[in-house]
């Protein structure tokens, strides 16, 4: 019964918002962006050090992995098809740089919190995802977005992430044109945490 009182109230909430809030762009930035996140074997100082490598190494790899990748539903197909590869990128890159760390990495949804690149904003929600753990996966995330290109190195990420996302999405993860677009992005992670919440009670 709680349940239902509880997803009864949610509806008229969420309708409310809907009906004053654009819909173009922003939910639909959760399926147009494959996030990537890197976890270090520990919190010392060399662990998190081979860490930074392999991201350096996989964000080497990126553009000759999704280069020519036309949409995140793409993107995400690649990173599974090539899981084999990237992980042998990072055990190389752990063993050069002294480590012996396992390494596993996965493609799958995915919960990250919010996130500013410097310019760039990204609402926390449920992503595609390509996460990589070394060892227990016991230190600190390093996160970024393999497509769009936002953080591959050497780019003009200006460019990537325009030629990556609609009009209405770029306005949204830079802000421009509307004060209100932060504001928006606010209001629908707190739908997404919603939407958890409810799964998880009708899952207990």
């Amino acid at each position: 019964m709680k349940f239902w009182i509880t997803f009864t109230a949610s509806l008229l909430v969420s309708a409310v918002i809907l009906s004053v809030v654009p819909a173009q762009g922003e939910a639909a930035i959760y399926d147009d962006v494959l996030r990537l996140r890197v976890i270090a074997e520990s919190d010392s100082e060399a662990d998190q050090t081979r860490k930074l490598r392999v991201r350096d190494a996989v964000l080497d790899a990126s553009c000759a992995l999704f280069g020519d990748c036309t949409n995140a539903e793409e993107a995400e197909k690649r990173a599974a098809e090539a899981a084999d590869t990237i992980r042998r990128i990072a055990e190389e890159t752990v063993r050069e740089y002294g480590g012996e760390s396992a390494v596993s990495v996965t493609v799958e949804r995915e919960r990250y919190p919010r996130r500013d690149y410097g310019g760039w904003i990204l609402p926390a929600g449920t992503y595609r995802s390509l996460r990589i753990t070394l060892g227990e996966g016991a230190g600190h995330n390093w996160w970024c977005v393999l497509y769009p290109g936002l953080c591959v190195r050497y780019a003009d990420a200006g460019d990537s992430v325009a030629a990556g996302l609609t009009p209405a999405e770029y306005q949204l993860v830079t802000g421009q044109k509307t004060r209100g677009a932060r504001i928006r992005f606010r209001l629908f992670e707190l739908l997404a945490e919603l939407a958890d919440g409810l799964r998880g009670a009708r899952e207990g």
